[in-house]
């Protein structure tokens, strides 16, 4: 009887098969709790500042020193994936993100939960971009067509995951714990991943010779870091020497920064990158405007509840049809939209986001605080659909006139702005709410809206130089680079 190596070769298929979606799983869940932890705090903030008395202060710093320390070592984070290996990184990543995750779910006062929320943003740089490295590195191209298509439904579950997990957990007071449990969870889901990490991501040594420009970096944490203190102290504080003094400081160090990117030899971002008019006219548009979105996230939730006196739970859910829009819209725009319309897109998300918020001004005009959390709804839900066009949008044509070469540079970039831009935007705005709050939330509302408008309608003329299209065909996807910690994707191997 002649024997084969057929069922021995479908065994191993099969255990390949089952591996590989075992990492996929390992990834999703890394970065579902990226997105979670990034939008819990927007409806945490009033119940942990009252709990810690931190006041106005804390609740500006909670979202934003998460998103900073994501924004500034996001890039950081994938080039010493391949310095390092990114399963070593991955490891530290999840690792660490758990421990400050314990740090934050216990911290008795303002100050070490802010320092908790930073540690936090910083493994989550180290962590997040080795995932989709080892993603590219390992799976062949059907299962990695599979896996892209798989991240939209979950970081879109995720994204509507974070504020309603946060209402009710609050409104649960799990034994007297109140708002800890929105931070003790991630040591759950984090010992777990760590321990799972462990068992099945594939080694790999790294390339030392990975250049990783530790000066530019540095320059940019403290940019952003003298720009945020000082608006968000003179904000909170009074306008004394010490905010005024750090935004200056943090101007310098921008210059720096942009001097060192002009002269490194392995610079953050590529200079080529910022001579594009296209690529650099879309993350103008993607600074502004995200800011602007991120910043109403963010007061839309105070509003409700210190305005409306809505309980954590009942903001969570008032909040659903917002995050709804923004979910239906991005699959639509990644159904084909941004292909066939490119950068016309981008302008019909603005001008829906525009139109969404002016609703809700009009709407916070005529009742003030005594607008209904139902009659909201339908405004809140026409302002998501025009967010989710602009999130799916911006960046994705903003890379139409990218050469190969820079897409990895290019992509990393991308993802640090987001982060910076949300940063921005969290304290911003915020920042303007409680300064216009002395004659009602109501009056602080509308001129938060205001400024979201203006804003945003700022944006809208600088679409004009972005490229008409998305980069199409295989140069859309980002090419191997430290910036993204990606490596080419593998040819699949020939049946057997």
């Amino acid at each position: 009887m002649t024997t084969t190596s057929a069922e021995p070769d479908t065994v191993g298929a099969a255990r390949s098969g089952r591996l590989m979606w075992a990492i996929l799983g390992l990834v999703l869940l890394a970065d579902a709790v990226d997105v979670i932890d990034a939008t819990v705090t927007n409806i945490a903030a009033p119940t942990i500042a009252g709990d810690l008395h931190g006041g106005e202060g804390l609740i500006k710093w909670l979202g934003t020193a998460y998103m900073l320390a994501m924004g500034v070592l996001l890039v950081v984070g994938g080039r010493l994936g391949d310095k390092y290996g990114q399963r070593r990184l991955f490891l530290i990543g999840i690792g660490g993100f758990a421990a400050a995750s314990l740090v934050a779910g216990v911290s008795p006062d303002a100050g070490l939960l802010i320092a908790a929320r930073v540690a936090q943003g910083a493994f989550g740089a180290l962590l997040t971009p080795q995932g989709m490295a080892i993603m590219v590195k390992s799976f062949s191209r059907d299962m990695l067509s599979k896996a892209f298509g798989l991240f939209g439904p979950v970081l879109g579950l995720a994204s509507v995951a974070g504020p309603v997990l946060a209402g009710f957990l609050i409104s649960a007071d799990l034994f007297g714990l109140s708002w800890r449990p929105i931070f003790l969870i991630n040591v759950v889901l984090g010992g777990v991943g760590l321990v799972v990490a462990v068992r099945i991501l594939p080694r790999d040594g790294g390339e030392r010779s990975t250049v990783v420009d530790g000066w530019g970096s540095g320059l940019l944490a403290a940019t952003m870091v003298g720009l945020l203190y000082g608006l968000i102290d003179g904000s909170t504080n009074g306008w004394s020497a010490v905010p005024v003094v750090s935004i200056a400081a943090g101007v310098l160090f921008f210059a720096a920064f942009a001097y060192r990117q002009r002269t490194a030899t392995h610079p953050l971002i590529k200079p080529s990158l910022l001579r594009n008019r296209g690529f650099t006219s879309g993350l103008i548009v993607g600074l502004v405007a995200f800011a602007a979105m991120a910043g109403l996230l963010y007061v839309l939730s105070l509003f409700l509840q210190e305005g409306l006196h809505a309980s954590a739970q009942q903001a969570s859910v008032a909040l659903v049809p917002l995050t709804a829009g923004i979910i239906i819209a991005a699959f639509a725009a990644m159904g084909g939209l941004v292909a066939k319309l490119g950068r016309t897109l981008v302008f019909v998300g603005l001008a829906v986001v525009l139109a969404g918020c002016g609703w809700i001004l009009a709407l916070v005009d005529r009742s003030g605080t005594g607008v209904g959390l139902w009659a909201l709804a339908p405004a809140l839900f026409v302002t998501g659909v025009g967010m989710g066009l602009c999130f799916s949008t911006i960046f994705d044509v903003a890379l139409g006139d990218t050469d190969p070469e820079e897409a990895g540079s290019a992509s990393g970039s991308i993802g640090s702005i987001q982060q910076l831009s949300s940063a921005i935007g969290s304290a911003g705005i915020t920042s303007i709410f409680f300064q216009a709050a002395h004659p009602g939330l109501g009056h602080a509302m509308k001129v938060s809206l205001i400024v979201v408008l203006v804003v945003t309608a700022l944006s809208v003329p600088i679409v004009a130089l972005m490229p008409s299209r998305k980069p199409a065909g295989p140069e859309a996807e980002p090419e191997a680079g430290p910036e993204t910690g990606a490596v080419p994707v593998p040819e699949p191997e020939p049946a057997q």
